[in-house]
Parts: C-alpha cells; sequence; structure tokens
C-alpha cells in the first residue's frame, strides 16, 4: 500500500520551490523571498567582479595568443608540471605561508588571553596600536621592515654601534627573516581580532570551577579553555593563511623569497616576457587552493562549548 503524506510535508520539486519564492503564500515563503532579494547585489558583484574573470583567466591558460582568447593549447599547464621552477614556487609559498601563519596565530593566541584576562591599563590604546597594521598596505610595510633593518636601518645602525660590526652585512631587511617580519606584522593584527572575538563567548563558570578545583593555569588553559577557543584558532589560522598567500606588496619590495604572488608579477614583466597563459594558469591554481582549503577548514569550525 501507497505511503500517502500530508500536502505540507510532501516533497517540493524545485519549480515549485521557485514558485513559492517569487508569489508567496505563507510567511515562511516571504521570509525566504526577502533573504534572496537582499542576496542579489552580492550575487550580482560575484558574478561580474570574480566568476566572470575566473572564467575568462580559465580560458586564457589554454588561448594561443597573449592578447585574446583564441584557439587551444596545453603549453602553459604542460611548463607548470615539468618545469621544477614551478615546483619551487609553489613549496616556497605553501611552506612560508603555514611558518608564518602558524606563529601569527601562537602570538595571537598569548595577546587575545592577556588582553581578556587581565585588566591591562589603556586596554583600548594596545587594541588600537595591535589593529592599526590591518589597515597599512603590503608596501607600507615593507619600506618599514626596510627603515629598521636596511643598511642604513634604525635597529642595523644600532646594532652595528654597539657590536663594531658593519650595517651592511647586518642588514637584514631583504633577507627571509626580515620578510618573515614583515609578514608578521600584517598577519598578527587579523589572527588576534579573530581570536578575541573568540575569548569573548568562553564559559567562565567552567574555568572558574576548574580552578577551584585545584586545576593550575595550564591546566585550565589546555582541558577547558582551549577547546572552547579551538574553533577560533581554526578560523584564524583559515583567514591568516588565506592572506599570507596572497601578500603582494611585502614580497614585491623585500624580494627575498619567490613566491606565487610575486611570480605571477614577474610572469606579467617583461623579464617574463608577458607570458599570461602562464600566469593565468598559475591564478587558477592559487585560486582552487585557497578555495578548497577554505571548505575543508570550515569542517572543523564547530563550537566545543564546555557545560557546567
Amino acid at each position: 500500500m501507497a505511503t500517502e503524506f500530508p500536502e505540507s510535508s510532501r516533497p517540493r520539486s524545485t519549480r515549485q520551490r521557485v514558485r513559492e519564492t517569487l508569489f508567496p503564500r505563507t510567511e515562511e515563503d516571504r521570509e525566504r523571498r526577502r533573504i534572496l532579494s537582499m542576496l542579489v547585489p552580492f550575487f550580482s558583484l560575484a558574478f561580474v567582479a570574480a566568476f566572470v574573470p575566473l572564467v575568462t583567466m580559465v580560458l586564457t591558460t589554454v588561448s594561443e595568443s597573449r592578447f585574446e582568447v583564441t584557439g587551444f593549447t596545453l603549453e602553459a599547464w604542460r611548463a607548470l608540471l615539468n618545469d621544477p621552477i614551478y615546483r619551487e614556487i609553489a613549496w616556497n609559498t605553501l611552506w612560508f605561508a603555514a611558518v608564518t601563519t602558524v606563529s601569527s596565530v601562537f602570538i595571537a593566541v598569548i595577546v587575545a588571553h592577556s588582553l581578556q584576562k587581565y585588566d591591562l591599563p589603556g586596554k583600548g590604546i594596545l587594541v588600537a596600536i595591535i589593529s592599526f597594521p590591518i589597515s597599512l598596505p603590503g608596501i607600507v610595510v615593507a619600506f618599514m621592515i626596510i627603515i629598521l633593518l636596511g643598511r642604513q636601518g634604525l635597529l642595523t645602525n644600532a646594532a652595528a654601534f654597539f657590536t663594531g660590526g658593519d650595517p651592511i652585512s647586518m642588514a637584514t631587511a631583504t633577507s627571509i627573516f626580515g620578510l618573515y617580519l614583515g609578514y608578521l606584522f600584517s598577519l598578527i593584527p587579523r589572527s588576534t581580532m579573530v581570536m578575541r572575538a573568540t575569548y569573548g563567548e568562553i564559559n567562565r563558570k567552567a574555568e572558574e570551577a576548574a580552578r577551584a578545583l585545584g586545576a593550575g593555569p595550564l591546566e585550565t588553559f589546555y582541558y577547558v579553555t582551549l577547546p572552547e577557543i579551538r574553533p577560533g584558532i581554526v578560523a584564524a589560522i583559515i583567514l591568516t593563511f588565506r592572506t599570507a598567500l596572497a601578500i603582494f606588496g611585502t614580497v614585491l619590495v623585500l624580494k627575498s623569497l619567490v613566491v606565487v604572488t610575486l611570480r605571477i608579477d614577474l610572469e606579467l614583466g617583461s623579464a617574463g616576457g608577458f607570458n599570461i597563459q602562464l600566469a593565468s594558469a598559475i591564478g587558477v591554481i592559487f585560486f582552487v587552493f585557497s578555495l578548497a582549503f577554505t571548505f575543508v577548514g570550515l569542517r572543523y569550525t564547530s563550537a566545543e562549548v564546555v557545560e557546567i
């Protein structure tokens, strides 16, 4: 005997859902239409500013002409797969972004913990100072590193004065260390802002109960606080890692490590012969990897709240 569903609980087809959204009869349908109406500007912008350029970029990777999308060739993809230079660039991008991300999130947890747990004097000023680098372009950050650690840098000359060394040989602005500091300067504020919001949702009663039962500060943090802030840590890693992958201005000026963003610029410049097909292929891989990383990371952002 066939099972009959009430009319309200019967599965609805896509066409029926669209018709109910366009011509709502219930409050639920009207709410759905309001939500979709508010999303129209976003999807319109995403279509024009993201989808269309991405499709054009994919087509450019197989174009035979540098100035228009014509013909079909896989030369750019063969170069990416066979040339060890591009494998080295991919490796440089991943390991350097990973190192700077882990360092930034680690420092951000300490900073956010201190801001939230302790009544620090001038906390508002501290938060403003910490968040200020977010507004600085990467090129400005790079020049700040040069002013501090370059051949004529303040810290370089101070170190040379006290040690008797040569400022030229002691300059580290255009080394891996200088680039590392430039990345940290841009990434730590972003991680800290995410962690501050996460700390605001912590169950204080669980921490107080753990301390009352004899747990030390480190035990309380590991067994109570850490499980609650873990989603925030994951979110900070996602945001920081994606930002580290996309930093351009800082690496363009310091040029101590060739990563994807700098390589795309080199391919489009005169030195690379304006190889837009190869630059587009690198960009497509860069986009797909960043998107996949974001979706995988978001699977681990579910909160683990400690109840008491």
